[in-house]
């Protein structure tokens, strides 16, 4: 099993790890020359496997069951053995209105969403890289869009202060909340 030493999840193979990135380089072995010490006293046996002497305890009771094939099967008159009475013929019809396939193509791929992505860990906005510059795990491949701003609500200048969309806590316009990283939009 190998654990990452960053974000310690635990996998079974490879050399990235799947939550945070981090390069997983298994050090190689390093070769040590060993030389036996002249005085160490060696356990080999000499020979191998030798036959030993056993005899019976006498007091030993012996636990061994009878085999299977001497043992007389018992009918159990009670026993329900799982099987229910024949069904018989069923009438069954298809569902008409039923769509068994998938849509047609229209040619035309959704376009994948644009903007800074923001790390699911800490929290903090990132225009570019597939990891985090302030904790070092993994961002997300799939970038969210800014939240659309509310019917009625006014976009405020770069830099001033407004609420966040998120969770409602005072941030700058055209920044990210320091609460929960959500992109506060500004005015153009």
């Amino acid at each position: 099993m190998i654990i990452c030493p960053i974000c310690e999840h635990q996998q079974a193979q490879g050399t990235e790890c799947d939550v945070c990135g981090k390069k997983l380089v298994a050090a190689a072995p390093v070769a040590v020359a060993v030389a036996p010490m002249p005085d160490m006293e060696t356990t080999h046996v000499a020979g191998g496997r030798a036959p030993v002497a056993v005899s019976a305890i006498a007091d030993l009771e012996l636990t061994r069951q009878q085999a299977v094939g001497a043992v007389a099967v018992q009918p159990v008159s009670d026993l329900d053995t799982g099987r229910s009475a024949p069904v018989g013929n069923i009438v069954s019809s298809p569902v008409d209105d039923m769509d068994t396939g998938r849509a047609q193509a229209d040619g035309h791929r959704t376009a994948a969403p644009t903007g800074p992505a923001i790390c699911r860990y800490c929290r903090t906005p990132q225009e570019s890289g597939l990891v985090c510059d302030r904790c070092g795990m993994r961002l997300i491949k799939m970038r969210t869009p800014p939240p659309a701003q509310a019917k009625g609500e006014a976009l405020v200048p770069s830099g001033e202060w407004t609420k966040c969309s998120k969770c409602h806590t005072n941030a700058r316009a055209g920044r990210a909340c320091v609460s929960c990283g959500t992109p506060v939009p500004a005015a153009g």
